[in-house]
């Protein structure tokens, strides 16, 4: 862990100049506290460094947070092993999953699941209603696709792990629906700036006060959103656990009917890396 001033720390191994002059500059923000620490990851963002970690006090910066709200990975582990799936056709594998999981930028369901209108009803629930209509208002596409992967560096994979035991892992986020409310709310921030002729090293940096009703209303915004991710990469993944099983029923069949092929699963991580949680008080 390196030391760049009395509230950056640094514990990533190679760290380009511009990345560096960028964390300085959002470190020296009044509300930053203890200090912002940048990973191993760190790179060149938005305002602030992607890849770090950005605690405050009594303010949010919403193009810190990100415009893919939420995103973040699952994954399951198996009780199959290599020796399971050796020999089988793997790219009728792929090809199955691609069908029941809409690919790339826009991508979205012709239909909505079962499950996941069960998962759509419980984000409608979650919002007020002026939010949800305010949500609507954003992105009408939000609920055909939840179930979708998007695309940039969003993946699904089966894999091995040491053990040789065979895992779903994937990541994703709150897709379009993530990426209009961050822009919208980032947005509401440069006008809140301009309003009170606030001057910022960067104006990505531009911040939402705790106590406002444009914090309270990113907050709230905020909070949907990184659920609809969660709820995104559980609908996903039910869909890679089915095809999956499908698959091994399949490659397992002759013309004896056979008993379906289920997956029992021994773990299952859903976790988010690009969001923001109130933590408990501290003494400053």
């Amino acid at each position: 862990m390196e030391k760049l001033n009395a509230r950056l720390l640094n514990w990533a191994s190679i760290l380009d100049s511009r990345t560096k002059e960028q964390a300085i500059t959002t470190s020296s923000m009044p509300f930053i506290y203890p200090h912002l620490a940048l990973m191993p990851d760190a790179h060149l963002g938005l305002g602030a460094t992607v890849g770090s970690v950005i605690p405050t006090l009594g303010a949010i910066i919403p193009a810190a947070v990100g415009v893919d709200i939420g995103c973040g990975m699952i994954a399951v582990k198996t009780q199959f092993t290599k020796d399971d799936v050796a020999g089988r056709d793997l790219g009728a594998l792929r090809e199955q999953i691609e069908r029941s999981i809409p690919l790339s930028a826009g991508g979205k369901n012709q239909k909505i699941r079962d499950t996941a209108q069960a998962r759509i009803g419980a984000l409608e629930a979650l919002a007020a209603p002026e939010q949800l209509a305010k949500i609507d208002g954003l992105s009408r596409l939000w609920r055909n696709q939840l179930g979708t992967l998007g695309s940039g560096n969003h993946f699904i994979e089966v894999s091995l792990d040491e053990t040789q035991a065979v895992w779903f892992f994937l990541h994703s986020g709150s897709r379009g629906v993530g990426n209009k409310i961050a822009q919208h709310h980032i947005a509401i921030a440069h006008t809140v700036m301009s309003r009170y002729w606030i001057n910022l090293p960067d104006k990505d940096l531009a911040y939402l006060v705790e106590g406002s009703e444009e914090f309270d209303e990113y907050i709230a915004d905020l909070t949907w959103a990184q659920a609809f991710a969660l709820a995104n990469r559980e609908e996903m993944m039910d869909r890679v656990v089915d095809q999956f099983e499908r698959w091994m029923t399949a490659a397992s069949g002759t013309d004896v009917a056979v008993e379906p092929v289920k997956v029992a699963e021994q773990t299952r991580i859903n976790c988010h890396h690009n969001f923001s949680a109130k933590d408990s008080p501290v003494n400053k």
